[in-house]
């Protein structure tokens, strides 16, 4: 499990968590600063073991997802979509599990 933070299209930062098998489980916002988007990983690592943080959600199309909320319930990270409720159940159980002891990798570093 890994953080990688990188810059969008636009020039903002952005981070993503992916699980070992390389898919990414948890995608953040942008951020101006890669200070900012570094602080969006702390966060996640905060708040990644309270399930009250995680607002379970399904899309107009029929799939789920999840957004992982800050205390003050702003939206640190949305999921990628999941096919069935149980397999997002699972997306958030390998947050909760593993984003504590995930690498921070910058791919903004040349």
């Amino acid at each position: 499990m890994k953080f990688e933070i990188y810059k969008d299209n636009g020039g903002k930062f952005r981070f993503r968590l992916k699980a070992g098998n390389g898919q990414t489980i948890l995608a953040s916002e942008a951020y101006e600063s890669k200070a900012g988007c570094k602080n969006g990983t702390q966060s996640v690592i905060k708040n990644a073991g309270n399930d009250a943080r995680y607002e379970r959600k399904e899309s107009s199309n029929g799939k789920f997802f999840f957004n992982l909320r800050a205390g003050n319930s702003q939206v640190i990270g949305t999921s990628e979509m999941y096919e069935t409720a149980q397999s997002r159940e699972k997306g958030i159980e390998s947050v909760k599990n593993s984003s504590k002891g995930a690498d921070v990798v910058d791919l903004t570093v040349a």
